[in-house]
């Protein structure tokens, strides 16, 4: 796991749907935000995606202290507003979520192509 946020704690939001990894970050039905330290996970938490509209969930998510997204598909617009605010962000990830995050946390997790491919995902 490169990079660290405040006391070498990472803060990795994945989008969920169901069980699963979304394959459309801004339309996901919540957020799972995992607490790691040290490749282990010791708190997580639940946010509700208040809805899809340019800009808001990088602030959102930011405000929350996130230093990692993970998600099946994104626009580039959103991908770019979120490195602007210093996070991470990896797509093309699919899967179970509590199997993603473990193979977060052990380094055996490797971004593909954004799942995420209808009208308008490039904004």
């Amino acid at each position: 796991m490169s990079g660290s946020g405040e006391n070498g704690t990472r803060r990795v939001a994945i989008a969920v749907d169901g069980n699963g990894v979304s394959s459309h970050f801004g339309h996901c039905e919540k957020f799972t935000v995992y607490h790691i330290r040290n490749r282990e996970i010791f708190h997580h938490e639940i946010i509700l995606n208040p809805g899809h509209e340019p800009g808001k969930l990088p602030r959102l998510l930011a405000s929350c202290g996130v230093t990692d997204i993970l998600a099946g598909g994104m626009g580039m617009k959103a991908v770019q507003l979120f490195e602007e605010q210093g996070i991470h962000v990896m797509c093309g990830i699919t899967g179970p979520v509590d199997q993603v995050i473990r193979a977060f946390c052990e380094d055996r997790i490797t971004a593909g192509e954004s799942t995420c491919h209808h009208l308008g995902c490039d904004e």
